[in-house]
């Protein structure tokens, strides 16, 4: 009899606990017993709206980016160094084809530290990489992970353009604007978004 009585109770207290867990404006609860939903507070039409907007580069004016010019800073990718050698094209010399002007071509040390990666098939483009003519940029980051590296730095630097076959990183750099993108397109260099302010070719 007393185990029974106890059960009893520490059910009608399990019952009470979970009574007390249950919002009082849950749908469980019958319409007559449930809270009333609280009212928002009417927003104030003269207070300060905070709204945070990216800052826009300060080389930016309106679509062109006025730091670019003659002489051309090229960024290139692992994979556009390899269709160049595929497609038997010169960088340099194809890139001042394309830009009727003097250009440098850029290369990072994680594009190196990926062409090293791929290993002795690609030794021919590592070849190339190593060329004195190609300026160096050095890289401060963790891994060789070279897409990540190029949209960090045409963010924070708007000087470059950016040279790849890649469509994701071309998707990437697309989102940021006043960096043209050189690509490979009918067997010779072809530029894209580039202001017609400096006589760029038209695609």
């Amino acid at each position: 009899m007393g185990k029974a009585k106890r059960t009893k109770r520490a059910a009608q207290s399990r019952f009470a606990q979970m009574k007390r867990m249950i919002s009082l404006s849950d749908d469980r609860i019958k319409p007559k017993d449930r809270a009333a939903p609280k009212k928002k507070k009417p927003e104030d039409p003269y207070s300060l709206k905070v709204r945070e907007v990216p800052q826009v580069s300060s080389a930016l004016f309106f679509q062109y980016n006025t730091q670019l010019g003659p002489p051309y800073h090229v960024i290139i990718d692992t994979n556009f160094i390899n269709f160049s050698i595929k497609y038997k094209l010169d960088i340099i010399q194809s890139m001042m084809d394309c830009l009727y002007a003097k250009s440098i071509p850029y290369i990072t040390d994680c594009v190196m530290g990926e062409l090293e990666k791929l290993g002795r098939k690609y030794k021919v483009a590592l070849k190339i990489a190593k060329d004195l003519r190609y300026e160096r940029l050095p890289c401060m980051h963790k891994g060789t992970y070279a897409d990540d590296c190029i949209v960090q730095r045409v963010t924070q630097h708007k000087c470059y353009i950016v040279a790849t076959c890649d469509k994701d990183l071309k998707r990437r750099i697309r989102k940021i604007p006043g960096v043209p993108i050189m690509y490979i397109a009918q067997h010779r260099y072809t530029i894209e978004r580039m202001p017609d302010a400096y006589g760029a070719p038209k695609t």
